[in-house]
């Protein structure tokens, strides 16, 4: 069977010097776990408009649920202005007062999280007190197996010590990146060198896993006994939206499939660099990426 993977968060559109194009971390997330063979949800709010209508289409179109997406009739769906940056890193203005800004909770969707084998939530989901509180309640709500899995997401001013903290209690996997680990160690007090900070994130908070991705060159993934460094692969940039959350998708279905880590990273990496040679979030994998994870390929 598949596993039951859910994104929980923002969802919205990038408003790209392109052209929108459909994004946010948690449904990002979701939209690889299913390219890579989830059975993949994404659970948040969208307005009563035509910009939340099309996102759904577009997540049914790439095979996401879309049953636990509510639609909000006073406020818009999410927007994000989105200028790029000569190397391709994206730089972000988020609008506020959308309607993943007010997602309540329900007996349907804590029914939904109880199900879930792996779950993955971040920062900028929880900026307003509402969808905070739901969304910590349903990643609660998992069973004690499922993978918890925290992007630390930084974005703006939307974040702090208590909603890392809060946040990193909750998770048992921490996806983080080289521009955020200063700011989280400064955050939550952890000291010494990139390899000793990592390794206090996983004794302090009992994770099983941290995802260190350091851009173009590479990644690094600890259990706090092994520690898997990744030079990175090269790759023809053309914007680098939606790579992170690639990343954290395959590395959540190497754990769902029991792979060993160092297989994880050079699968994760593979997916990252081609969505780095793409535009937008969400590119179609090609078919050796998808049968990554599939029971044919890992078999004996």
């Amino acid at each position: 069977m598949k596993p039951i993977v859910i994104g929980i968060g923002e969802i919205l559109w990038d408003l790209l010097p392109a052209g929108p194009r459909m994004g946010g971390a948690p449904a990002n997330f979701a939209c690889h776990a299913h390219a890579l063979g989830a059975d993949a949800t994404v659970i948040s709010r969208v307005g009563d408009d035509d910009a939340g209508a099309l996102l759904l289409e577009n997540l049914g179109r790439l095979g996401v649920s879309t049953v636990a997406i509510d639609h909000d009739p006073d406020h818009p769906t999410g927007t994000v202005e989105v200028s790029l940056a000569a190397d391709g890193q994206p730089q972000f203005r988020i609008i506020e007062e959308v309607a993943w800004d007010h997602l309540k909770l329900s007996p349907k969707l804590l029914h939904l999280a109880s199900q879930a084998d792996a779950i993955c939530f971040g920062t900028l989901g929880q900026r307003s007190e509402v969808s905070g509180h739901t969304i910590r309640q349903i990643v609660a709500a998992t069973p004690e197996s499922a993978l918890r899995v925290f992007d630390v997401n930084l974005r703006q001013s939307y974040y702090n010590a208590s909603i890392l903290h809060d946040s990193l209690a909750l998770a048992n996997i921490c996806k983080l990146s080289d521009a955020e680990l200063p700011a989280i160690a400064d955050m939550l007090g952890l000291e010494g060198d990139v390899h000793t900070q990592l390794d206090q994130l996983v004794q302090r908070y009992q994770l099983r896993l941290v995802v260190f991705t350091r851009g173009g060159d590479g990644s690094i993934l600890t259990d706090g006994t092994e520690w898997v460094d990744h030079p990175g692969l090269p790759a023809d940039v053309k914007d680098t939206i939606g790579a992170g959350d690639s990343f954290t998708a395959a590395t959540t279905m190497g754990m769902l499939h029991g792979m060993p880590l160092r297989k994880i990273s050079d699968i994760a990496n593979q997916v990252a660099a081609f969505v780095c040679s793409q535009h937008g979030a969400v590119p179609e994998l090609p078919q050796e990426l998808r049968d990554c994870f599939s029971v044919r390929h890992n078999s004996p």
